[in-house]
């Protein structure tokens, strides 16, 4: 048995199939993590769902970004923009039963193999929270997505405020600000201030609120010699992140660069170019 880990699918299902080829992916022996952001903008979003589906006991999924927006859309709390094509997921007959179980994918997964205990989650955990806590923080906001107060979180869950954690925020604020930090960081503070506007590989900004940016992964982190965070969400990085405790798995295959998949056991990745590349 092998246990995978891949980076950000965005409904690229034939890269994704010739992936699981290459690495002889098997459903009666291995096991494939997925950093989340697993439709959206690719060719083939319903595709995709639909595997992940039909192998929900062989696979374990981190909510991303691009997945809550789509359960918003789906719940009627947002809107598609211009660049959003998962209409093929919205009108699939199995659409029901495909985003119930999406929703209630949590947005963090912890494990270990060997003697790694790795934590996946879709961005990262900012370096103000050692794993502990992130695990139980999301755990916070997937209480409320599997409970009937879902359509309230969708519905507030836009935004880039408040951007800085505090024990004492409480509702809505503080769902939102946990699932930005997991779902939607690149660049902070070293006291966790969350810059959501900077997308390349560097900041637009050199300081935020009064402190310099980096790359979450760049501060000194809360984690034990043992631990190691695997996600994706940051395509820029073309999978290369500064801190050894960290595994970056977004490879823009969706941008016509490659998908990555990393064996968890070897650490040995395995990439396909994008067919439009």
């Amino acid at each position: 048995m092998a246990t995978f880990a891949i980076g950000d699918i965005q409904g690229c299902f034939d890269e994704f199939s010739a992936l699981l080829k290459k690495i002889d992916f098997r459903d009666d022996r291995d096991v494939l993590w997925s950093v989340g952001d697993i439709i959206n903008r690719g060719p083939n979003n319903i595709a995709t769902l639909r595997w992940f589906y039909d192998h929900r006991d062989q696979v374990n999924v981190v909510l991303g970004n691009h997945d809550l927006h789509l359960l918003a859309t789906w719940h009627g709390a947002a809107q598609p923009s211009r660049s959003d094509n998962f209409q093929d997921v919205l009108a699939a007959p199995d659409a029901d039963t495909l985003l119930s179980w999406l929703q209630k994918q949590p947005l963090l997964w912890h494990d270990t193999i060997g003697d790694t205990h790795f934590t996946m989650v879709h961005a990262g955990i900012p370096p103000i929270w050692d794993t502990t806590t992130a695990r139980g923080l999301a755990d916070e906001v997937h209480r409320v997505l599997v409970s009937d107060r879902a359509p309230y979180l969708f519905a507030t869950l836009y935004g880039n405020e408040p951007a800085r954690w505090s024990p004492h925020i409480c509702g809505w604020a503080r769902l939102r600000l946990i699932t930005n930090y997991l779902t939607r960081m690149r660049f902070c503070t070293a006291s966790g201030a969350l810059d959501l506007k900077s997308k390349d590989t560097a900041p637009k900004q050199a300081h935020f609120q009064g402190e310099t940016l980096q790359p979450w992964f760049d501060h000194p982190l809360n984690l034990k010699g043992h631990e190691t965070i695997v996600f994706g969400h940051w395509a820029a990085l073309e999978g290369r992140a500064s801190n050894p405790q960290t595994i970056a798995l977004d490879t823009g295959c969706v941008w016509g660069n490659v998908l990555t998949v990393i064996d968890l056991e070897t650490l040995n990745r395995t990439s396909v170019p994008a067919k439009a590349a």
